[in-house]
This record gives structure tokens, C-alpha cells and sequence, in this order.
């Protein structure tokens, strides 16, 4: 009996495998400052992330043949970042991830201005918003935390704000952990804006992969990224991933949807309760075999297919992120809730914590 419990004592503790953790400099900011990369990495996954915009940089995960191969895309210098004002690759956008229209929103009967970076709308936070600020970073058990201080006013937004965002790495999932505290009244939607090809980053375009999303309704938007403020249903639209579809099979008919996001670039209402983690999408490439299934706490996920991906980017090795090449999955509040009271509450109060939760699970 001493003999079975101990090895199934000791079969459940190598069950999943644990990630070390190392770092070194990426590079310096044109002010000198040091960017420094994190690396977790276990017999499953290597994931790079580095303290400029709390970004993803890299992420291998094995293909059906057992051979690592990095899925997101990025580059490997830090000037590519630097140089790179709109692709927001593998960041965490702030304070206000996506769209607020008009940049403008009221608060306790004040109304704020935030810069316009996507005319006529604020995007991601502004022109100098989370994604090009150097977060600091901390070694934790199996993962790296970050944190940005975002001073009262900065970008327009009300509040001193204090950020974490926590990425760790467990077996073949990775967990990222969001919180956030303010001294004042504020609003703050945070997300991951990682570019994912299952097949390899810079090989090929997303379309042949499949895609299932958990939600029976979206936020149509206007001919801005504006949502017009219904919550419509997906059976019968081409916005209907309720089961496993080609992403590219529906992406170019005659609809006004389509034609406003140039593909799609729209968030979906996702099932069950926002707060608890549950299934938000699956998408599985055949050609590599790899599946990436999301877990999240939000209420909804944009859906962006890499319409404005035109081939100008070039990636490590000189290849070029053409149209369509990536897909992103971020889990988030819907566009412009601050200007939307019916929609689930971004506002975040002084003795409050804001907290949200997403996982990427990799299989094949």
C-alpha cells in the first residue's frame, strides 16, 4: 500500500510540468532605459514576454509531430516595436482596450477627453497608451509579473491607476491575470492583443483554420468600429461560429458587417457568467495539427481577423506578415461601454479591485 500511494503520489506531481523562469535584456528605449524579457518555459510551451507594452514577443507550442514552433506574431529586435505604431503585437492595450467613440466619455457627471488615434475614436488607450510604456517586472513562481503606475490624467483618463498583469505558465496552458486599483473614479479594460497562426508565425494566412466562439450574439458596430448599441444574434449571419468554422469561408460575402470591420474585427457576447472562467473560443489548424482553446472571465471577446495586415511588417527571418495572416482573440469588455450603460460596467472606484482572468490552452 506504501508502494501505490507512492506512486501515484509521485505520478500526479510530474502530471504538469513546471516552467523556469529566466530573463535578460531585450534592449534599450531611445530615453536609454532597459526592456527586459522574460522567458517561461517547460517540455511543452517557451513563451517570451518582455516589460514594453507587457507583451507576448514569442510563443512556441509543438505541432502533431511533436516539433516546437512559434505561433504569434512579433519580431526579434526591439526596434521593430519601436517602429510599429498599429499592429499593438502580443501587448496589453490601456487603459481602455478598443474603442471609445469620439474619445469621449462622461463619469460622474464630468466628461473626459481622450486623444484621437483612430479617427474619429480613441483606440486602445490612445496614441501613448499601455502598449508603449515599460512596465516593470518581477520574477514569481512559474511566471513573470508586470506593473505600470498611470498617473492622474494620463491619456485624459481620471485617476492614478496601478496595473498588474501576470503571466505564468503551467503544462501547455497560459494564464494571464489581470488587476488594477485607482485613487479616483476611472474606467479600464484590459487584454491581451497577441496575433495567433496556428501554423507558424508568417506561414500563410488564418483562413483555413477553424474556429468555434462561445457566444450566441455580437456588437454589430457602425462604419467606425462604433457599436450601435444592440446585441444581435449570430444564427443565421456570418458571424455564427457557434460550431467549428473555416474562418475564411464566410469572410468576403455581401455583408455590411463584413464591410464595416473589413473582415471581421467585432466582439462577441460570450455565454455564461462574466467573472467566472469559462469557455470563450477553440481554433485548430489542420495543417500542424495545433489547437489553442481560451478560457476567460470577460463578458466578450473581439475577434479581429488581421484585416490591415498588408505585408509592410516584416517579421524575424524576413517574412512578411501579409493580410490575414494572424488572428486575434481578445477577451475584453465591449467597444465604448463607457458611453453605453446597458452594456457590463468598465468603471472601477477607489477601494475597488479590478480583476480578470484568461488562459491559453495549447494541444494538438
Amino acid at each position: 500500500m506504501k508502494l501505490l500511494c507512492a506512486v501515484l503520489l509521485c505520478t500526479t506531481s510530474t502530471a504538469i510540468a513546471h516552467a523556469s523562469v529566466t530573463h535578460s535584456t531585450f534592449g534599450k528605449l531611445p530615453n536609454g532605459a532597459a526592456v527586459e524579457i522574460y522567458t517561461l518555459k517547460n517540455p511543452s510551451v517557451e513563451m517570451r514576454v518582455m516589460t514594453y507594452g507587457a507583451r507576448v514577443v514569442s510563443l512556441a507550442t509543438k505541432d502533431r509531430d511533436g516539433k516546437m514552433g512559434n505561433v504569434v506574431l512579433g519580431y526579434d529586435k526591439i526596434e521593430g516595436y519601436l517602429k510599429d505604431s498599429s499592429s499593438y503585437f502580443g501587448s496589453v492595450p490601456g487603459r481602455y482596450a478598443n474603442r471609445i467613440a469620439l474619445g469621449k466619455f462622461t463619469l460622474e457627471g464630468k466628461q473626459y477627453q481622450i486623444p484621437i488615434n483612430n479617427a474619429p475614436n480613441a483606440l486602445h488607450g490612445g496614441p501613448d497608451g499601455f502598449a508603449s510604456r515599460n512596465w516593470t517586472g518581477k520574477e514569481i513562481p512559474e511566471g513573470v509579473e508586470f506593473t505600470l503606475v498611470s498617473p492622474d490624467g494620463d491619456q485624459g483618463f481620471p485617476g492614478t491607476m496601478t496595473a498588474h498583469v501576470r503571466y505564468t505558465l503551467a503544462g501547455n496552458t497560459v494564464r494571464i491575470v489581470y488587476s488594477a486599483t485607482t485613487d479616483k473614479p476611472t474606467v479600464v479594460n484590459l487584454t491581451n492583443h497577441s496575433y495567433f497562426n496556428l501554423a507558424g508565425a508568417g506561414n500563410g494566412t488564418i483562413l483555413d483554420e477553424k474556429l468555434t466562439i462561445d457566444a450566441d450574439k455580437f456588437t454589430p458596430i457602425d462604419a467606425t468600429s462604433i457599436p450601435l448599441g444592440n446585441l444581435a444574434p449570430v444564427a443565421g449571419t456570418p458571424f455564427d461560429f457557434t460550431k467549428p468554422e473555416t474562418v475564411g469561408s464566410r469572410i468576403d460575402v455581401d455583408n455590411e458587417q463584413l464591410k464595416h470591420g473589413k473582415g471581421y474585427d467585432h466582439n462577441f457576447v460570450l455565454r455564461g457568467k462574466a467573472g467566472v472562467l469559462r469557455p470563450a473560443a477553440k481554433v485548430y489548424d489542420a495543417k500542424s495539427g495545433r489547437v489553442l482553446t481560451v478560457e476567460t472571465s470577460e463578458p466578450g471577446v473581439q475577434f479581429y481577423s488581421g484585416n490591415f495586415l498588408d505585408g509592410s511588417l516584416i517579421g524575424p527571418g524576413g517574412v512578411k506578415y501579409v493580410k490575414r495572416s494572424a488572428l486575434c482573440l481578445e477577451t475584453q469588455h465591449y467597444p465604448d461601454s463607457p458611453n453605453r450603460p446597458d452594456f457590463p460596467s468598465t468603471e472601477l472606484k477607489p477601494g475597488q479591485t479590478y480583476h480578470s482572468e484568461t488562459t491559453w490552452t495549447f494541444s494538438n
